[in-house]
């Protein structure tokens, strides 16, 4: 059987300027962002509560519909930034 690749784990903090408060509407900084692609490899981009695009107003549909669940306060406060 093939192996599964483990996710990295990645260490991001509020006071390191990481991530944004709850009270700052939770969700991760720009770079909170760039440290976890860097660390992943992956290509998260910024919020996109009032898209211009077709690709935006695809992620934002996306991301509410995915984030519908979260009963978090932090959950809470990010779908409320993206106007969800």
């Amino acid at each position: 059987m093939a192996e599964r690749k483990k996710k990295k784990s990645v260490k991001l903090s509020v006071g390191r300027g990481e991530k944004r408060s709850v009270k700052q509407g939770a969700g991760l900084t720009a770079k909170g962002r760039a440290k976890y692609n860097r660390q992943t490899g992956s290509n998260l981009k910024a919020p996109a509560p009032n898209p211009k695009s077709k690709k935006d107003k695809a992620r934002k549909k996306s991301f509410c519909a995915r984030s519908r669940g979260w009963t978090g306060e932090r959950g809470k406060a990010a779908r409320k930034r993206w106007n969800c």
